[in-house]
C-alpha cells in the first residue's frame, strides 16, 4: 500500500487542523507549517509554537508522527537551528524548497533557492552532519522557479547532501498552484535519485491519486488541498470507505467542524476565529454540498456566537439521521 502523508500547507493546515485531518484519515506521518531561519538560533518556543505536537511525543491526538519543516538559505544556521529541534524529539525534519510565495522568496526562502542546486546540497549536507543518524531529515522541492532546467540538478544536490527523502511538488515556482501538474517530470526525478521519492500535486481524487501513481512511478504520495477538501481522502485510497463522497459523509463531519470551531476558539482572537472556519469551508464546498449551503450561510458572520448558532443547526440537522 502507498504511504500517504499530509503535506504542509502554509497558512491553512495549523496544529488543530493536522489533528483534525489525522484524526478523520489514517496517515504515515504529517509535516507542519514553516519554522522561518534568518540568521538566529531560535528558542525552542519558536518549534512548539509551529508544532505543539513536540511537547506530546511529536505525534497529533491520533498518533501521526509529525516531521517539522525549516525553511531558510544560511546552511549554518539551518544546521544550529536543526540540532536544536531535534533535542526536541521530532518525527522528523524537512527542509522546505517549495513555497511559492512572493514575501518568501524575496527573502531567500523555499522555491527562490531552485537556481542553486550547489547551495541545496551544502544546506543538505548541514543538517543531516548537524542532527543524530536515526533522525530522518527530507526535503520538499518544485521543479524549479521559471522552468524545469535545473530540476534534476536540484534533486540530486539534495540526495547526495544527505536527504533521506525527496516529496517533488509537480509545479514550478511561478505555476503557482494553477490546475496543469508536470507529473511526468517527477517521474524523471524519482529516476535520478537513489532516495525515495513521494508525488505530491493536484490530487483531489482517488483517481487522482491513481493517475499520479502511474504518472510518476511513485509509491507513496503527498496530500495536500485535496485532503482538506475531502477530509476522509485518505480513508478512500486506503479503501476504508467508499471512493465517492455521498451524502453521510457530511453528517459524519460534523464532529470534526465542531471540535476544528471550539479549538480556534481557544487559539486566536475571537475577530480571527470566523476566518479560519470560513476558510476551511471554502475547501469543502468543492466536494459536499452541505458545506455549501453552511458557508452561505455563515460567509457574512463575523460574530463567533452566530456562528457557533449556525453550527449548532447544522448539527441538530444531522444528529438525527446519524443516530438512525
Amino acid at each position: 500500500m502507498s504511504r500517504l502523508i499530509l503535506a504542509p500547507m502554509e497558512g491553512l493546515a495549523d496544529d488543530i487542523l493536522r489533528g483534525v485531518l489525522t484524526r478523520a484519515g489514517r496517515y504515515d506521518w504529517c509535516v507542519t507549517e514553516f519554522v522561518r531561519v534568518t540568521g538566529t538560533l531560535l528558542p525552542r518556543k519558536s518549534f512548539t509554537r509551529v508544532s505543539p505536537e513536540l511537547l506530546a511525543g511529536a505525534r497529533t491526538a491520533a498518533g501521526t508522527p509529525v516531521r517539522v519543516q525549516l525553511m531558510g538559505s544560511d546552511p549554518a544556521c539551518l544546521a544550529e537551528n536543526a540540532a536544536r529541534l531535534a533535542e526536541l524529539a521530532p518525527a522528523g525534519i524537512d527542509l522546505n524548497f517549495g513555497c511559492p510565495a512572493p514575501l518568501v522568496n524575496r527573502h531567500r526562502g523555499g522555491a527562490a533557492l531552485l537556481d542553486e542546486p550547489e547551495l541545496l546540497h551544502r544546506i543538505a549536507a548541514a543538517v543531516r552532519s548537524a542532527v543524530s543518524p536515526g533522525l530522518t531529515v527530507s526535503a520538499k522541492m518544485r521543479l524549479g522557479i521559471d522552468d524545469t532546467a535545473r530540476a534534476l540538478d536540484c534533486a540530486r544536490a539534495l540526495a547526495d547532501g544527505g536527504a533521506q527523502e525527496l516529496v517533488v511538488h509537480a509545479r514550478t515556482k511561478a505555476d503557482g498552484y494553477r490546475p496543469q501538474v508536470r507529473w511526468e517530470w517527477v517521474a524523471r526525478l524519482r529516476e535520478a535519485v537513489a532516495v525515495p521519492v513521494i508525488a505530491n500535486g493536484e490530487v483531489w481524487h482517488v483517481a487522482g491519486w491513481r493517475a499520479i501513481r502511474a504518472a510518476t512511478g511513485c509509491a507513496d504520495v503527498m496530500l495536500g488541498r485535496g485532503a482538506v477538501a475531502d477530509p476522509f481522502l485518505a480513508e478512500r485510497i486506503r479503501g476504508a470507505r467508499a471512493e465517492h463522497v455521498c451524502e453521510s459523509d457530511w453528517r459524519e463531519l460534523q464532529p470534526y467542524l465542531a471540535d476544528f470551531w471550539a479549538q480556534v476558539q481557544e487559539k486566536v482572537a475571537p475577530r480571527h476565529a470566523p476566518g479560519r472556519l470560513k476558510q476551511w469551508l471554502g475547501l469543502l464546498r468543492r466536494n459536499y454540498a452541505g458545506a455549501e449551503a453552511l458557508w452561505r450561510r455563515v460567509r457574512a458572520l463575523n460574530d463567533v456566537g452566530a456562528i457557533g448558532a449556525a453550527l449548532e443547526v447544522e448539527r441538530r440537522a444531522a444528529a438525527p439521521a446519524l443516530a438512525a
